[in-house]
């Protein structure tokens, strides 16, 4: 299988033939348990976006990968009484150990509101 210049070089070189024709020539190609051809078409193209320089690995949202879960925007008040925030939403707004927050408790929502720290006021 080609990767990098080397997969961007034979697909110009082959110029306008058919997908089927430019995944098989890249060698993109995997053998079925009956003996038959497969074209793993997704593992052609993301391996022609990483050679453009866009990577879809490393850029999940929140750490979240290929098949990973889904974030459910739901928090629940554990047996303990403490409402536990995941790492996966602290990452989403890129917060920090020791991020300090306003708790404003409304009808039906609570609100956390950023505070000011003593350094960003002297700036």
């Amino acid at each position: 299988m080609l990767t990098g210049s080397d997969l961007l070089t034979k697909v110009k070189e082959l110029g306008d033939v058919s997908k089927s024709d430019l995944v098989r020539a890249c060698g993109y190609v995997s053998t079925k348990k009956n003996g038959g051809e497969r074209l793993n078409f997704t593992a052609f193209y993301e391996a022609l976006l990483e050679a453009k320089g866009v990577n879809l690995g490393d850029s999940g949202v929140a750490g979240i990968g290929k098949g990973g879960r889904k974030l459910s925007y739901i928090a629940t008040v554990q047996g303990n009484g403490n409402l536990l925030i995941g790492k996966a939403y602290t990452a989403l707004l890129d917060l920090k150990a020791g991020d300090e927050f306003e708790i404003k408790l409304g009808r039906k929502q609570i609100r956390l509101l950023p505070t000011e720290e003593p350094e960003r006021l002297q700036r």
